[in-house]
């Protein structure tokens, strides 16, 4: 399933970059963290990397 929005795109790039061990998990906060302990890797690629072309900056 794509991302709805920037934000949310941009939030779960951060969750998968901590999944990933490349940022620290205790530097997510708010939907990120969410995203982080509620999605799987492969789910977190799929919102990660939607376009952001076209999307809204926040999910209406």
């Amino acid at each position: 399933m794509p991302a709805t929005s920037k934000a949310q795109q941009k939030a779960a790039g951060a969750a998968l970059s901590a999944k990933r061990g490349e940022t620290k998990k205790s530097e997510l906060k708010g939907a990120s963290k969410s995203m982080y302990e509620s999605m799987d890797e492969k789910q977190l690629e799929e919102f990660a990397e939607t376009k952001r072309k076209g999307l809204p900056d926040k999910k209406p």
